[in-house]
């Protein structure tokens, strides 16, 4: 099997097909020749926060701990046209802005519950900013180091097929 299927496969088991930016992301692609938003350490700071909140630690390291954000960074420079880029950049803004206004101080300041409160609100308020947001965290994770090995079951050389082989309980997916 070579990396472009497994990560085919891989997109299945998350729950249907990769936006074809994010697939060629995955896959080292560079698509966007053109200029790129340049951004910043506070933004960038920003997403592992955010990220972290969409998949955070739990008996496996998070997002953030998995680098969830210098994927999402690489890929929107690399793989999105700079119009797109203003867009999730100014979504990103966006909810720093309002839990200025909710709670009195930018995101990466608030607690644990005022993020998570302020990301499902999120999901409200701007879905389309959300889904690409939640799509580019959720690859990143799982295509890194530390989702495939960590948070799925991997076997770097796979054995024989077995179709059908149960689950054990609290066993993990398996990475493909």
């Amino acid at each position: 099997m070579n990396r472009r299927e497994a990560v085919q496969r891989i997109s299945l088991l998350m729950g249907g097909a990769l936006s074809a930016p994010a697939m060629a992301g995955i896959l080292g692609q560079k698509t966007n020749l053109g200029e790129s938003v340049q951004v910043t350490a506070q933004q960038e700071a920003l997403l592992a926060e955010v990220a972290d909140v969409i998949i955070p630690t739990t008996s496996t390291p998070g997002a953030k701990a998995a680098g969830a954000e210098k994927f999402i960074v690489r890929v929107m420079r690399d793989c999105y046209p700079m119009e797109d880029q203003k867009k999730f950049y100014a979504g990103l803004a966006k909810l720093d802005s309002d839990s200025q206004a909710a709670y009195g101080k930018g995101f990466v300041a608030l607690s644990n519950d005022q993020k998570i409160d302020m990301v499902k609100k999120l999901t409200t308020t701007d879905q389309a900013f959300f889904r690409r947001l939640k799509e580019l965290a959720v690859t990143g994770y799982f295509t890194s180091e530390i989702g495939a090995s960590q948070a799925l079951e991997y076997v770097e050389v796979p054995g024989r097929l077995e179709a059908c082989i149960p689950y054990k309980k609290g066993q993990k997916a398996w990475a493909i």
